[in-house]
């Protein structure tokens, strides 16, 4: 170690070596980045300025919309850069922001939609004292609870970093700098930062989605109870869009996390990471535009005549 010199910087290699295919994945991947902001930033807007839609459901959504812009916009511009730039590299510190950021996000993400599961469990179990529980200051406090978890998973994750140190290969065989590809390099134990990794994950992820799951069992026992068949679906309609975004995210994030990294199953790694960290930022607004009537509504009536202008 004495005789080794510590890299200041990576280099990320990226989806493909093909100078071709990169400006085809350029462009798609622009495509890609250009909807999530879009349509995360109209559903921000539409909520903002809708009165119908004024309501804590509608609260939580904006939140997490403006979450995916932040989750997406840490990894997907540097990603673009290095595939038109000659110069595929990020420096140590760089490396390490965009893992902190990474991280934030994507805690906050999964602690929003344990709000939006527990905000569905109180309408459709407790509906009487729905005004009551979820009043703004409770949700105000759910979203900055969110944001809170996710800066001290972030931090977590961090400080372990400082005394990582890369030697020899620099290179990571990937889009962005993931925390398991970096460990990878490491020519310094990295014990701690794995346990660190291991134990964050059980507490944090599977500690929100526990309280998902929870809410969920209570609100399928309730939907299930409820005699009319209209009523049955109705109350499914306003859960399912949510779990449909729920089973994206965790399903991937926990397969890419929590299994032993291999160089054999980079191109998958790649893949899976592509699904929770690009394609799922971009999908929650459509989703929940598609499968929520008020949201067409709303986007109609602001679009359609020219509000968004005023």
């Amino acid at each position: 170690m004495e005789n080794q010199t510590v890299l200041p910087e990576f280099i990320l290699l990226g989806l493909s070596s093909d100078s071709h295919l990169q400006i085809f994945l350029f462009l798609v991947f622009l495509i890609i980045y250009s909807v999530t902001l879009l349509g995360n930033g109209a559903i921000v807007l539409v909520i903002r300025v809708e009165a119908t839609l004024q309501t804590p459901m509608f609260f939580f959504l904006s939140h997490l919309a403006f979450v995916d812009i932040c989750y997406s916009s840490v990894t997907v511009p540097k990603m673009l850069e290095n595939m038109v730039g000659v110069n595929k590299t990020i420096s140590r510190e760089g490396c390490i922001t965009q893992i902190f950021f990474f991280f934030q996000a994507a805690c906050a993400e999964v602690f929003i939609l344990s709000a939006m599961a527990y905000d569905r469990y109180v309408a459709i179990c407790d509906p009487l004292h729905y005004t009551t529980t979820m009043t703004k200051n409770i949700c105000r406090q759910l979203v900055g609870g969110a944001w809170a978890m996710g800066f001290l998973y972030a931090v977590v994750n961090v400080i372990p970093l400082a005394h990582l140190d890369v030697c020899q290969n620099n290179t990571i065989n990937h889009y962005s700098c993931e925390l398991p590809s970096v460990l990878a390099l490491s020519c310094t134990p990295t014990l701690i930062n794995h346990i660190v990794l291991l134990i964050s994950v059980l507490i944090f992820g599977f500690g929100s989605f526990f309280l998902t799951l929870v809410s969920y069992i209570y609100i399928i026992s309730t939907i299930l109870k409820i005699s009319s068949a209209e009523g049955r679906k109705k109350a499914f309609s306003t859960c399912s869009s949510h779990l449909i975004v729920v089973g994206l995210f965790y399903i991937a994030a926990f397969f890419r996390y929590m299994k032993p990294s291999s160089p054999s199953h980079m191109d998958l790694d790649k893949v899976v990471s592509i699904q929770y960290s690009i394609l799922t930022p971009m999908l929650n607004p459509i989703i929940y535009s598609l499968k929520n009537k008020d949201i067409k509504m709303a986007l109609g009536k602001m679009f359609g005549k020219g509000q968004f202008l005023k």
